[in-house]
């Protein structure tokens, strides 16, 4: 590319036709660099259109303006690869190249404003959305084939019946939050990662949930996992603090007899449940809790190690997703006559009401559930829930061929996201 010059010598004046040829000559650059600018912003605004179509969020600004400076520095290279070969150029001159920079930069500029202009118009189109929170190995997935399953949660979300509520701010957080998960999962492996996601991100202890087949969230309840020495003690029992003489390694769930010392007699006995220096806490009968003077001092005998089966299940079920409910079965509900089997749940003892009034624990598969009778089961919360409300429903002879209604425990593995996003 050559451009015209015009010297101008001490005491010359240029004339007409000189300074025609010079403005004709920045008119046309500027045209051409105008050009070019709108190239660069029109390149990096589809940039920023596709992008937010496809991934339903604002395209980084580097990646879209180095697009739109890439058509212009193809331009500019090919039209000089162009006038090298017709005219015969060699190096660039000055002004071809300030003419090259400035392009490059207005162009620069150009594709900024393009992204801001195509992300805004993109957004009025196909919307927007809420902020996605992405589960950890999405990355690999959505650069691979792009196809995701979206799951809103519902704007108000209840409490799990039996445990303490979450703090409200980390419910407020939820509520509406939408969370996306790769595709080709099931029902049921949708559900364990969502609830996994909440339980770890948000400190959630219990999750009840269910999910419909195309990925709607119909019902969502959390509660937080209990905590302390209460939630621990079993049945008519409870902890005290005294000041004792503990063995050098004594622990928690260590089994001991505390002994008076003036006189030196037996008090009772007790499970170590925590030590700090001289003060031990104590798990005892609640009845017993009179006999322990908090301004005495006691001395600890350890016994031999005892199994704790209650100990045991408390212990797991603390750390387990799994929690004890217990089921009424009133006169009429379509679960009487219905065998253990049948529940598809671990059902670990039935309460007989009525005369008998007595607790059978792990009845067999056979035995057959009555009414007036409580079930006592260990499951998820939503498998309880849904236990409960078939408990309560009322009795329908078409249920089944054979009368017996069926529990079903979300194991059906249906997948998630068949004709979602507008697919086939």
């Amino acid at each position: 590319m050559t451009v015209p010059t015009a010297v101008v010598r001490a005491g010359e004046t240029v004339g007409p036709l000189q300074l025609s040829g010079t403005v004709e000559t920045v008119l046309d650059g500027a045209a051409r660099i105008g050009g070019l600018t709108v190239l660069a912003a029109v390149v990096a605004g589809a940039v920023a259109v596709v992008y937010r179509w496809y991934a339903r969020e604002r395209v980084s600004f580097p990646p879209a303006v180095l697009l739109g400076i890439a058509a212009v520095a193809v331009y500019l290279n090919a039209t000089t690869a162009l006038g090298q070969v017709l005219g015969g150029a060699g190096a660039l001159s000055v002004r071809a190249a300030v003419f090259n920079v400035t392009a490059l930069l207005a162009g620069t500029v150009a594709a900024m404003i393009g992204v801001a202009l195509g992300d805004r118009l993109a957004g009025t189109v196909v919307g927007r959305g809420k902020t996605h929170a992405v589960d950890g190995s999405l990355g690999r997935v959505v650069r691979s084939v792009g196809r995701v399953i979206t799951v809103y949660l519902p704007d108000e979300i209840a409490d799990v019946p039996g445990y303490d509520p979450i703090d409200p701010d980390t419910k407020a957080a939820l509520e509406g939050k939408t969370f996306v998960f790769p595709r080709g999962l099931t029902v049921v492996e949708l559900r364990d990662r969502l609830a996994r996601r909440l339980r770890e991100d948000y400190r959630v202890g219990h999750v009840d949930l269910e999910i419909d087949g195309d990925g709607t969230v119909t019902h969502l309840g959390v509660g937080s996992r209990a905590a302390g020495i209460g939630p621990t003690l079993p049945p008519e029992s409870a902890a005290m603090a005294v000041r004792a003489d503990p063995a050098h390694a004594a622990n928690a769930g260590d089994l001991v007899q505390v002994w008076s010392r003036d006189p030196s007699e037996r008090v009772l006995n007790a499970e170590v449940r925590g030590t700090a220096g001289e003060v031990v806490t104590l798990a005892i009968d609640a009845a017993d809790a009179s006999k322990l003077d908090p301004n005495e001092r006691y001395k600890l005998v350890t016994l031999p190690v005892e199994q704790r089966a209650d100990r045991e299940l408390t212990e797991l079920l603390r750390a387990a997703d799994e929690t004890l409910g217990v089921v009424e079965l009133p006169e009429g509900s379509p679960l009487v006559g219905t065998p253990v089997a049948a529940l598809d749940v671990t059902v670990v003892a039935v309460h007989a009401g009525g005369p008998d009034d007595r607790i059978e624990a792990l009845p067999g598969q056979d035995r057959v559930l009555a009414a007036g009778e409580s079930v006592y089961v260990i499951a998820r919360p939503d498998v309880i829930r849904r236990l409960e409300t078939a408990a309560d429903a009322i009795a329908d002879p078409g249920d089944s061929t054979d009368g017996t209604p069926s529990v079903d425990a979300g194991t059906t593995p249906t997948r998630v996201g068949d004709g979602l996003d507008g697919d086939s």
